[in-house]
Parts: C-alpha cells; sequence; structure tokens
C-alpha cells in the first residue's frame, strides 16, 4: 500500500456568524399571568450575539454540562414505551467518556422570533401553582409542539435505554432491576413514623426491622428521596445496617441495595461502601441470578466495583455452562458498562453467541453488540458476519438504537459487510429526521469509518443536522465534519450544512482544551473538503493548544503536522498561528523513519520504481520519496523537459555519489553535431538517452536499462499494447486531468508526481477518492506537481504480467501525448 490511514481529517476559508438561541415565549389568552421561556441552550446564555472573528468561551467559567453519551431514538413502539432519559456512569471503574460533566441539561430548537409582550391581568386564584409548577409551567407554553417533539427525540437516559432488552423475557425481571415495576406509594406520613421510631430506637433495631425500614421509606414519593438521603435520621439508620452488615441474610442485603437503588442513594455512600466489601466476600456463596443482579444494582447506582466484577467474571467463568440465554445475554450487559473483559471470557462469550444467534431477539443482539464495544472486547470477523447477517435479513423489524449498537461493533470490528450495508441504504435515510443527534453520528462514522459511502444516508443525515446542531457535543461536531470530509462528500445544502457545524465547533471551544483530539479530528474533515476555518485554525496551532495535546490519549502531533502544513500551502493569506519550526523538523523525521520501513517497502512501488528507473535511465531520474510528508504516503518524482526528455535530479542517490572513472568516449562527426546543434528532430526521448550513455553506464547493472525487447516496445515514444492495457477512464472529479498546465509548468519542464494507490485511498467498491487523498493530488497540484496515477485496479494486475507489458504501461503514463502536448 502507498500510504497510511490517518485517525482524522478537516474545510474552503469559511466564517460563520455566530448566533444564539432566543426562546420563543407563548401567551395563553385568557390568563394575565406572564410566561417566559427560560434560555434553550445555557452555553449561549449572556453571550449576545458575536461574531464569529472572535472566539469565545460561550459558557459561563463554572457551569458544566453533562451529555448524553449514546442517545439514539427507537423504533416506534420502543420510543413510545421506554421515554429517554439522562446519561451515567461506567460501572466498573470512574469513566467519563468525552464531553461528560455534571449538570444535565436540554436544547430547543433555535429560534430568532422576538418575545411578545407580556399581559399585564392579575392571575386567576384558582390557577396559581406551586414554584415547581409555575416553572414547569412557563417552560412547557414556552416550547412549540415541534421544539417538544425535538426534545423528546433528543433525550437519552444512558441507564434505561441500552436495557430495553431487559423487556423481552419475563427471566430478566429475576437478574436485574427495574426502575418501572409498579410500586404502592407510601404516604409521607408514615415515612415520619418509621424515620421517627429510628431516632428512638438510636440504631437498635433488629435486623428484619432495618430491612424493614429501609423497604418502607423506598416507597415514599420519588420527590422526598433527595430530602429523605441527607435526612439525619435516615443516616442512623445507615449507620446501624452497616454495623450489621455480616448479619444479613444474602436476600436481605439484595433488598437493602435494591432500596437504595429505588432511594438514589450517592455511589460514594458509606453504606454503599460496606454493602461492597460485604458482597465481594459472599459472591461464592450466592446463586449465579444473585450474582447478576447485585451487578446489576450496581450500575443503577453508577457505583464502580472493579473488584465486585473481577469475582464476577471468574465466577461466571467456573459456571459458564450453566449459563441460560438471559443470563449470557445480561452477563455481556455488565461486561460492557464495566468497560472491561477478560480474554478467556471473550473467548467463550464467542462460542455462546455462536449457539444462541438464532434465539436472540434483536433488541438481545445490539445488546451484545453493544456490550462487546464498550468493553473493546475482540471478536473474530466470522462471528461479526454471523452477527451482520441476521441483521442484514431483518433490519426493518429493528430498533434504530439496537442498530446503531450493531453499526458501533462493526466499525470497531473493521467488518465490510456489503449486505448489510446496502441494507442500511434502504432502511436508514427515513429514520435520520426522528433518530437523536448522537446515533447520527454513529451511522455517518461507521459509513465513514469502513470507506462505505452511500449518498443516500450522507444527504439525509445533511439536511437533518442544521436543526440539530445545538444538540451537539464536540464530539459529534467534529466526528460529523470528519465523516463528510473522509468521503469527500459536499452535499446539496453543503453552505448551511458546514456553517451550522463550525458554529458549533465555536460553541464548544471550551471542551477543546480536554478533549484535543475533538478539534484537530474536525479541522481535518474540513480541510479535506477545502475549508479552512481561521479562527479555529489558529486556535489549534497556538502553543498552549499544542501543549494540552501533549497530554492526550491519543498521538496527535501527526494531526497538528497535517493541518499547520495544509493551511501553508492551502491558505497564503492566512495570518494566524503557526506550528514551530522544531516540531515540524520532529514529526518529519518520525514520519519518515516510518515510510523507510513500511511504505517505500511495499511490492508494488517497489516494483514500480525498479521498473521507472530501468526506462528512464537510472535511478537518478525517479526519486521514491513523501514529497508531501504530512500527507503521510509516498510518490514517485519523475523530472520532464518540455520536449518530454527525462531530466535527472535525484543526485543524492547512491549511485550518483560514486567517483567518475576515467573513461573514453569516441567523438564522432554525429555526436560532435549533436553537442554543436541539440538532438536532430527524428530522434525519441529514449533514444536520446541511450546515446548520452556512457560505455560504462552501459555496462552497468542490467536491471536499471531496458532488456533489448523493451527498448524495441518502446522506440518510436508511442505507446503499442494491446486492448487490456487501455486506461479506464477516470472517476470522480479529483481524478481528472487539470483543466491547464500553467500552473504546473517550469520554464525547464514538467514535475510529475506519480502516485501508486491502493484500495484504501478509495471508498468501499468504488473509484472515488477518498478526502484525505483529494487533499494530497490538490496540494501537489498547487506546489507545481502534475498528478500522475498508477490505479490499483491497473496496475495490481500488472504486477503479475510480463515485464514488457508493465513497462509499456508505465511509458504510457509518463509519457502521456495529452500531458506533453498540453506541457509543450
Amino acid at each position: 500500500m502507498a500510504t497510511v490511514l490517518i485517525c482524522r481529517r478537516f474545510p474552503r476559508l469559511s466564517r460563520a456568524t455566530a448566533f444564539s438561541t432566543t426562546a420563543k415565549c407563548k401567551a395563553e389568552s385568557g390568563s394575565s399571568e406572564s410566561k417566559q421561556k427560560k434560555e434553550e441552550n445555557p452555553e449561549t446564555a449572556n453571550t449576545g450575539t458575536e461574531s464569529a472573528a472572535t472566539i469565545q468561551l460561550l459558557n459561563p467559567r463554572d457551569y458544566r454540562v453533562l451529555y448524553n453519551p449514546s442517545a439514539y431514538a427507537k423504533s416506534r413502539a420502543a420510543s413510545q414505551q421506554h421515554p429517554a432519559r439522562d446519561s451515567g456512569q461506567a460501572l466498573g471503574d470512574t469513566f467519563t467518556s468525552p464531553g461528560t460533566a455534571q449538570v444535565q441539561h436540554t436544547f430547543g430548537t433555535a429560534s430568532s422570533q422576538a418575545l411578545p409582550p407580556l399581559r399585564n391581568a392579575l392571575p386567576k386564584p384558582k390557577c396559581k401553582p406551586l414554584l415547581q409548577q409555575t416553572i414547569s409551567a412557563r417552560l412547557s407554553a414556552a416550547q412549540t409542539k415541534e421544539e417538544a417533539e425535538n426534545e423528546k427525540t433528543e433525550m437519552h437516559d444512558s441507564k434505561e435505554d441500552p436495557r430495553v432488552f431487559q423487556k423481552g423475557r419475563p427471566e430478566y425481571r429475576s437478574l436485574s432491576y427495574d426502575k418501572f415495576e409498579p410500586i404502592e406509594t407510601l404516604p409521607l406520613e408514615e415515612g415520619d413514623s418509621i424515620l421517627h421510631s429510628v431516632a428512638i430506637c438510636k440504631g437498635s433495631q433488629n435486623l428484619g426491622t432495618i430491612t424493614d425500614c429501609f423497604r418502607k421509606l423506598s416507597r415514599l414519593p420519588v420527590e422526598q428521596h433527595a430530602a429523605l438521603v441527607s435526612e439525619p435520621r435516615f443516616n442512623t439508620l445507615c449507620r446501624c445496617a452497616v454495623k450489621n452488615v455480616r448479619l444479613f441474610s444474602t436476600s436481605d442485603l439484595v433488598d437493602i441495595l435494591k432500596a437504595c437503588v429505588r432511594l438514589v442513594v450517592p455511589p460514594t455512600h458509606p453504606l454503599l461502601n460496606a454493602f461492597e466489601n460485604e458482597f465481594c466476600r459472599r459472591v461464592w456463596d450466592m446463586s449465579l441470578e444473585q450474582v447478576l443482579l447485585v451487578a446489576d444494582c450496581w450500575r443503577c447506582l453508577e457505583r464502580s466495583v472493579p473488584s465486585y466484577l473481577s469475582i464476577l467474571f471468574s465466577y461466571a467463568n467456573m459456571h459458564w455452562k450453566d449459563l441460560t440465554l438471559p443470563q449470557f445475554v445480561q452477563l455481556v450487559y455488565i461486561v460492557g458498562e464495566g468497560r472491561r473483559s477478560p480474554a478467556d471470557l471473550t473467548q467463550k462469550m464467542e462460542s455462546m453467541i455462536l449457539k444462541h444467534l438464532d434465539s436472540f431477539t434483536l433488541e438481545e443482539v445490539g445488546a451484545i453488540c453493544l456490550g462487546l464495544f464498550k468493553s473493546l472486547s475482540g471478536i473474530s470477523d466470522h462471528i461479526m458476519r454471523k452477527i451482520a447477517d441476521r441483521v442484514s435479513l431483518q433490519m426493518e423489524d429493528m430498533s434504530t438504537y439496537a442498530l446503531v449498537n450493531v453499526l458501533k461493533m462493526l466499525r470497531y470490528a473493521r467488518v465490510d459487510h456489503l449486505p448489510l450495508l446496502k441494507e442500511l441504504g434502504k432502511v436508514i435515510p427515513a429514520r435520520i429526521p426522528t433518530t437523536n443527534i448522537q446515533g447520527i453520528m454513529h451511522i455517518t462514522l461507521t459509513c465513514s469509518s469502513l470507506h462505505y459511502f452511500d449518498e443516500g444516508i450522507m444527504a439525509a443525515v445533511a439536511m437533518s443536522l442544521p436543526s440539530k446542531v445545538t444538540y451537539c457535543r464536540s464530539k459529534d461536531a467534529a466526528k460529523f465534519l470528519w465523516s463528510f470530509g473522509c468521503l469527500d462528500y459536499e452535499p446539496p445544502n453543503e453552505e448551511e450544512f458546514y456553517s451550522s457545524l463550525i458554529e458549533q465547533m465555536h460553541r464548544k471551544l471550551h471542551e477543546f482544551g480536554k478533549f484535543p483530539e475533538h478539534l484537530l479530528t474536525g479541522l481535518l474533515g474540513l480541510a479535506f473538503v477545502k475549508r479552512f476555518p481561521e479562527e479555529l485554525i489558529d486556535y489549534a496551532l497556538r502553543e498552549e493548544f499544542v501543549q494540552k495535546t501533549r497530554g492526550s490519549k491519543y498521538e496527535l502531533k501527526k494531526d497538528l503536522f497535517t493541518l499547520g502544513k495544509s493551511v501553508e500551502i492551502e491558505c497564503p493569506s492566512y495570518q494566524g498561528s503557526h506550528l514551530p519550526p522544531q516540531l515540524y523538523q520532529e514529526i518529519t523525521e518520525m514520519v519518515l523513519n516510518f515510510a523507510e520501513q513500511e511504505i517505500y517497502v511495499r511490492p508494488e512501488i517497489v516494483e514500480a520504481t525498479s521498473l521507472l528507473e530501468s526506462m528512464l535511465g537510472g535511478p537518478e531520474y525517479v526519486k521514491n520519496h513523501m514529497i508531501l510528508p504530512h500527507t503521510r504516503s509516498s510518490d514517485l518524482e519523475v523530472h520532464l523537459a518540455m520536449d518530454g526528455r527525462p531530466i535527472p535530479f535525484n543526485l543524492k542517490e547512491p549511485t550518483a555519489d560514486k567517483k567518475l572513472k576515467d573513461i573514453g568516449v569516441s567523438l564522432t562527426d554525429d555526436l560532435l553535431t549533436q553537442l554543436i546543434k541539440g538532438r536532430s528532430n527524428n530522434q525519441t526521448p529514449v533514444e536520446v538517452e541511450n546515446e548520452a550513455r556512457t560505455p560504462s553506464q552501459e555496462r552497468g547493472e542490467e536491471a536499471r536499462t531496458p532488456h533489448a525487447g523493451d527498448r524495441a516496445a518502446l522506440s518510436g515514444g508511442a505507446l503499442i499494447a494491446d486492448a487490456r492495457l487501455q486506461v479506464e477512464p477516470k472517476s470522480g472529479r479529483c481524478l481528472e486531468a487539470p483543466p491547464s498546465l500553467t500552473l504546473n509548468r517550469q520554464p525547464w519542464g514538467v514535475k510529475l508526481a506519480i502516485q501508486v494507490s491502493n484500495r484504501n485511498h478509495y471508498c468501499y467498491c468504488s473509484k472515488r477518492l477518498l478526502g484525505l487523498h483529494c487533499l494530497k493530488r490538490r496540494q501537489l497540484q498547487q506546489l507545481g506537481y502534475v498528478v500522475v496515477e498508477l490505479p490499483f485496479w491497473e496496475w495490481f494486475p500488472l504486477l503479475k504480467r510480463t515485464r514488457l507489458e508493465k513497462l509499456s504501461y508505465l511509458h504510457y503514463k509518463v509519457f502521456d501525448p495529452a500531458l506533453l502536448s498540453r506541457a509543450g
């Protein structure tokens, strides 16, 4: 392969004007109470209307936002039965996904409508609500029906939505905590009575009474739970439970833990510390159902329990043959929420997936894929293809949420399953408008990661995104830009699409200090389609930001290198920050060292280099190197005079450095005439090159000179080949010959950049060039090179043909009559 794929991409010089979200307000006729809608986007609060020429932190400094890590609209039925909720934390470790903070918020659809005047009539006494009801009513009244629908679509609960599969079988009731299980609510007076008795007894109750107190208190009205947990008398009850923790039966401990889930006890509460230690001690004496149920409760409490999970995995290994289908799916769910999976467990999971694949519900298939994806569990291509086979046949019946989870795993496993991808193009475009922004992001990212271009999917995403853009996290905006740039697709609404995403990148600027990879991802995606937002680029190339990239868990030097050099080439008027020269030098050396070991030595490149040297006259006529190191792919550089004659320029090759020996050349009349007048008009470039060679050169390495048969085939400068070697028409705008060679011509001739392409340069099963390689060819042309491609669909089959056929093909490519006539 001639290139190394990179993990991010970049945009046209473009400035979008910052827009703020102005909430709509509605006044009800017949009511004098003023109702004003709260600002829908808290990130734009107090910023006013700013120009995009200035980057500002659009969030107050102390305001932190909790983002939903994976929200998707579900199938029609699922979305109605299980309304979305809020985001959660990993079970097995303290995991915070990019963009996670502490305060939950939702955004409404942006609106520029002015606030209508408020009525001044006195409110009716019977309609006067409590404070909380007033706030809720005002927010509801301020939303239009469309905005309310958008809110509903975008909402998501990362704790509950992944658990939809548990609704499909009654067996899950004993394996998991059911938040929606109907429970008889106790009156507040009874709660007071319980707490009063706890205070009187001062923790001296017996074990049964303690357990019963927790059960009853958890049945109090939900709005009382927060106050209850902070109640001193409740803490007294908790201390009593901790004191007697080893005396409780396992079923009582489980009941108290479930009560803690209902009461939303903080994950760091001392009671939970004691209970975790006790459950770790008891695991081996518990039933498999109890072990899985307790793990599920820890997830619902958002408590990290790595020790408990390690014991659970060992327990599961010991009882593997006893696992039922629901127990297995629940285990995979727990593995995913814990973000870890032992290797030996992963192997056994594959065998269980094969065993039960046809028996899983579609939601269970999605849950298994999500568990494998979250735990970064490797999975064989065979198993992934089996899953994809099942999904491709039933995709229409699958919820969007479950489908997206399958796509995540397909992307992670790097499996190209064409039937599934084709079916995706039929099913998903119609669902895009009702799919959550993060679900849309994962669909788009899967397409770009697998290099699969479906215009129907991409156009549907582009049309829906501007109205949803304020729901994008920094990660979402960056991945959208990267995906569209990677596939080199500019949609019909490209200006609206790109300006809305660039503006969202401005809004999220404060997040890039913590997640610098997202800013570079977005900017690289924009650069692929020739868009360079100057203010964001200036921020990304500043020394302060470069320092932050060094603290990232990702290697970002190469991305900085690609961005910085692209700006230098394509934005000559750019006046912002630049990377320091020493950093450029450091990364260049790193990239070139890699190329020498991994790229230059690839067979298709070595063969092309050797044959070009043989055809043109030696290594001094060809240079296999990276003309643009920041694009991380190699080129075969060749220089031609205006008459088509190859020009030696690679004087650093070892043969060029050899000490010249004393040789004798016979001075004939013909040679003297040529030295005085130049070559005769009826000679070809090949004949001139042959005649100019000295006797010692002719006795040199045979590999560097054409065989006798090769010379005969190449003499006359014309291509002699049958129809099999005819070059296919170039496809896609990036492959078309430039309209004029004026900018590419030098006074002395033409510089060729010969690209030996491979499949990874193109979209899957197509001849559509990917964004990075479009960028490279565009920049080579701007630097004065004429790009000549040896496309893999032509060159790779020729590698198995005769030397003469390969030389004929290369001769046609290098001495293309159209190229030379236009350069002449």
